[in-house]
Formats: C-alpha cells, sequence, structure tokens
C-alpha cells in the first residue's frame, strides 16, 4: 500500500521576487489533501508584458484539484501575497484566513472582483491552531514591513513546517509584533520538520537594522531641511510614514499625504485597531496655502509608477502641488530591481527643476526582510531537519541552500512547479505540475502562452501596416489605401512611405490572375509579402500587416 507523503509546491514566488502562492499537501500520492499559503501578484513591464494590468500565478493545476483544497492562509497584505485573491478565488472556493489587518485588506480585494468578503475569516494568533483537513496552522507574529505579518506554524501527521513569510528579526519595529525569541524557541520545542525560509536578503552580511533606528535621523534630516520636503516609501510600510508624519510634525511642519494607495493604508491601519496616535493631516487644498518651509508632503510612487504622486510631481504638477528648487525628495525606500529606469526617471526630473534627492541611504530606510546573518539566527532558534528556501530569485534560493548545508541541515533548490516530498529526511523533487502566469489584461484574465501579449510586443517592435482593398468577382475596384502605425512616413526614396506602398501593392493587383483575386486568402498572403518587402527596402523593418480584403458580390 503506498504510504502517506507530506509535500510542498511552489506555484509562484520562487525563484522569483512576487507572485507568492505556496501550496502544502499531506495523503496518498496524487490524492493529498491540500492548502494553499499567499495569492499574489507581480506587476509587469513594458519590455516583456505591455499594457498588462497585473501578473498572477496560473493556478491551473490547484483549480483542477479544487476539491481536495481545505483552506487559504494569507501571511500578510504585500500585493505580491494577497493582490490576486479576489480575481483567482472563483476557481479555488475554499476558505481564506488571515490576521485582521491582512483581513481587511482581503476582502477589500474580494469585493473589487465581486466576490464574497466574507469568505475571508479574521484569524487569532499561535498558539491558536486552525483545522484544515490533515493540517493544523497557526499564524505565528513576526515583524515585517507592514503591520500583523505572520510566519504559519503547519502540523501535519509528517511532522511539523514553519513557513516563515516575509520577515526580519526586528524587537523594536515602531509598529506591528516585534521578534520574540521565546515564541519562536516555543514554535521550535516540538522538533521542526522543515523551514521553508524567506531569501531575499541573503546577499546581505550585515545584521539587519530595526525600523525604530530610522526615526531619529528623519527628525534631523527635515530639521535641517529650508524648503517643503517631499518623502516617498511604500504605501503598505504604515510604520515608516508614521514616522515620517512625526518627524514632519517635529520640525514644525504641516503634513499632507498624497496618493490613494497611501491614504488607504493608514485608513486601513486606524480602522483595525493597528495605528494609533497617527498624526494631524491637512488636505492637498489647505496646503496649497500653507507657506513652503512650513509643509511637508508624503507621497507614493516609491517604485517609479507612472501613475503615483511622485511621478505626476516630477511630470510638474499634481492635484495644484508643484516642486521647485531648492525643495527636498526623499525616497525613504529602497530600489527593487526591475525599477531603477522608472525611479531614474523621476530623479532626473526632479533634478532638472533644481530639487534636492536624498536616496538609497540606509539612515533613512531599512529593509523588511532578513539579512544573512539573521537568516542564520532563525536557522538556529528553529533548528530544523531541513530548510527549503523561498521567496526570492534562483540566485538567492541557492546561496541560502548553501547556507543550510554549511551548518549540516538538509537543503534544496524548490522553483515554481516542483513538487517536493518532505516526508522523509532529505527533501526531493518527485513530479512537475505547469507553474505559469496569468495576465490580468484590462478585465480579463489571460494566459501567457495565449499569444496576446507576444503580438503586442511585435506591434510594438515592428510597427503596422493596414492594407485596404475592395474586390468585385475577379476585378480589384479601384487600388488599394494603406494605413501606418508606429513607422516613418518617409523611406529611403524619400517618397512618402505610403505612397510607395499603395504603388507596389497596386501593380500587383494589376497582374494578378483571376484564380488568385477570386481567393481572398491567397489575395491577403501576396498583399502582405509585398507590404513586408516594400518596407522593408525603403526603412529597413519588416512591419506587421494586416490585409482587409472588402468584396462585392
Amino acid at each position: 500500500m503506498t504510504a502517506d507523503r507530506l509535500i510542498y509546491l511552489p506555484l509562484g514566488g520562487a525563484g522569483e521576487i512576487g507572485m507568492n502562492a505556496y501550496v502544502y499537501g499531506y495523503g496518498k500520492p496524487g490524492k493529498e489533501r491540500l492548502i494553499l499559503v499567499d495569492l499574489g501578484v507581480t506587476f509587469p513591464d513594458m519590455d516583456t508584458s505591455p499594457g498588462v494590468n497585473l501578473i498572477m500565478p496560473d493556478v491551473t493545476w490547484l483549480a483542477d484539484n479544487a476539491d481536495r483544497l481545505e483552506a487559504i492562509f494569507i501571511t500578510h497584505a504585500h500585493e505580491d501575497h494577497v493582490g490576486a485573491i479576489g480575481r483567482l478565488y472563483p476557481r479555488l472556493k475554499a476558505p481564506i484566513h488571515a490576521r485582521p489587518f491582512t483581513r481587511y485588506h482581503a476582502q477589500r480585494k474580494m469585493e473589487e472582483a465581486g466576490q464574497v468578503p466574507e469568505a475571508v475569516i479574521a484569524a487569532d494568533v499561535f498558539p491558536k491552531m486552525i483545522e484544515a483537513g490533515p493540517f493544523k496552522v497557526g499564524f505565528l507574529p513576526l515583524s515585517h514591513s507592514i503591520p500583523e505579518s505572520a510566519g504559519l506554524v503547519i502540523d501535519t501527521p509528517a511532522g511539523r513546517v514553519v513557513h516563515t513569510g516575509d520577515f526580519k528579526l526586528d524587537e523594536t519595529p515602531v509598529l506591528g509584533d516585534p521578534f520574540d525569541e521565546a515564541l519562536w524557541r516555543e514554535v521550535a520545542a516540538p522538533g521542526v520538520k522543515a523551514l521553508v525560509c524567506d531569501s531575499t536578503n541573503v546577499f546581505s552580511t550585515h545584521p539587519g537594522r530595526s525600523e525604530a533606528e530610522v526615526g531619529p535621523e528623519l527628525v534631523t534630516l527635515i530639521k535641517d531641511a529650508p524648503h517643503m520636503v517631499v518623502a516617498t516609501t511604500f504605501a503598505s510600510n504604515v510604520a515608516r510614514v508614521k514616522q515620517l508624519a512625526d518627524a514632519g510634525k517635529a520640525a514644525g511642519r504641516s503634513v499632507c499625504l498624497l496618493g490613494r494607495a497611501m491614504r488607504r493604508m493608514i485608513q486601513a491601519g486606524v480602522e483595525t485597531g493597528v495605528l494609533v496616535d497617527f498624526p494631524t493631516t491637512v488636505t492637498v487644498e489647505d496646503a496649497r496655502d500653507i507657506p513652503r518651509e512650513n509643509l511637508m508632503l508624503i507621497v507614493t510612487g516609491s517604485q517609479g509608477e507612472r501613475r503615483a504622486a511622485s511621478a505626476q510631481l516630477a511630470r510638474g504638477k499634481y492635484l495644484g502641488m508643484s516642486m521647485a528648487e531648492g525643495d527636498m525628495f526623499l525616497f525613504s525606500s529602497k530600489t527593487i530591481p526591475g525599477n531603477e529606469r522608472g525611479v531614474i526617471r523621476i530623479m532626473n526630473a526632479f533634478s532638472e527643476m533644481g530639487v534636492d534627492i536624498v536616496a538609497e541611504n540606509d539612515r533613512y530606510h531599512v529593509s523588511g526582510h532578513a539579512n544573512r546573518p539573521d537568516l542564520q539566527r532563525a536557522h538556529d532558534i528553529i533548528d530544523p531537519k531541513m530548510v527549503i528556501p523561498m521567496h526570492g530569485e534562483h540566485r538567492h534560493l541557492r546561496e541560502h541552500a548553501k547556507i543550510a548545508e554549511e551548518c549540516g541541515r538538509r537543503s534544496l533548490v524548490v522553483v515554481n512547479g516542483a513538487v517536493c516530498d518532505l516526508t522523509g529526511d532529505t527533501p526531493h523533487v518527485v513530479e512537475h505540475v505547469e507553474a505559469d502566469r496569468v495576465y490580468l489584461d484590462g478585465d480579463i484574465l489571460i494566459g501567457a502562452l495565449d499569444g496576446v501579449v507576444r503580438d503586442r510586443i511585435r506591434l510594438a517592435l515592428n510597427g503596422h501596416v493596414i492594407v485596404n482593398v475592395i474586390v468585385e468577382g475577379d476585378e480589384p475596384l479601384g487600388d488599394p489605401w494603406v494605413e501606418l502605425m508606429g513607422l516613418p512616413e518617409t523611406g529611403s526614396s524619400k517618397a512618402p512611405l505610403v505612397d510607395v506602398l499603395e504603388e507596389d501593392l497596386g501593380q500587383f493587383l494589376m497582374r494578378a490572375g483571376r484564380k488568385t483575386l477570386r481567393d481572398d486568402d491567397k489575395i491577403g498572403e501576396e498583399l502582405k509579402r509585398i507590404a513586408r518587402k516594400t518596407a522593408n527596402d525603403e526603412i529597413g523593418r519588416k512591419p506587421e500587416v494586416t490585409v482587409v480584403v472588402s468584396r462585392l458580390e
């Protein structure tokens, strides 16, 4: 008889930073009862996914096995952990558990997608445990850059698993739960089979710094600023937003929040009781009348997002507010890899205005992820038999696995789609499932392999020619006419490209035989071939071509 097994299957988040979705299963192979940890998004870029709104994990395998899914657990409210819950919930239909602050955001995601917010259930913290089939799951409070983050203590018939989620070891986090070593040791006491652990900062070799160290530095910086101060940070980092606002007040400045995400996060913190005594702020209407040297703006857009307040200020004006020479713009944040171009664009725009920029300075920002020494400390406290790295690019996972193995613990790099058997003393991959991604394009979810985005990239790279022709029976009526998009108007012959194309296409239609002119497909193929060849001769580029044949019967 086949023995039961404990499996771990990342569908997103392993080999990348973002789009987290991790499946655990226990039972007979192929019949395991399942739980899902997190269901997040990642963000598009113009190079690989132009026009796409969001990118989500492809949960087809999980949806096909939804009758085996016992529950969904959300570790915290960052978009890369909760952002896909509303869009993908209809395919999964399992109870969702989260701590109150995270639940607030998960319910909003459900409402926005037209789902029932009551499916998200508020969870207590460890040692309270939630039963989900063969699993018992507890929320382990820990520090991160958003309130009420949690790891998960997952008890199974094969042993205890600790899933850290995103975490750092911070005993003075300003807001949220401080690192509680005694509680971690209590979790470790019965023995831990596997630690599935955040790998984001594995290459940072110095110990992590506390959020509390940032506040005094901010006060000094803002007090010494002669003109208006504008600061940006991650909107979800409520502790940092509060420290910025407190520093502005300490400097005698009125504080104004700009950006919907920023205001929404503060509102969530107040309504869930996480955030108390947040400084009084002024409206943007009042801010316009306050002397610049007495004003501080806290704005969205630390990652260069084009629609956020930072980017709009960099383009000139936002809600009547603008930057001026001598003002200071503070990035109290770290640029996420991949966002550098957008952030630098904003910095240069401010520089051209004469704005003083403060960025990438550790005095005014600390990471929400554990650095290498803190990861090693977490390994030592939990003392698992095996360490499974997660939440990181492949190089992060591999480095994390090396650290674990150097300390005598078994480890394995498990990438998206790999089914890892954790049952014995050594983790090993036993099979693979499809773990691609889906795109939210407007209001529609499309597959990464559907061709929509690929076609959009081709249009962006090559430009587009539309050829229109009217045919009656086996005779063309008039000349073809051409429309261009994304192409130069004049080619090497110095004549308008439209005219050159229409001339060559017209010549073909005059010479074409009756058999060809009776076949729309043949007309289309020949016109497309000629249009691409002529364009290549004229401008050195073969555009995408659409041929519209209108036939009069």
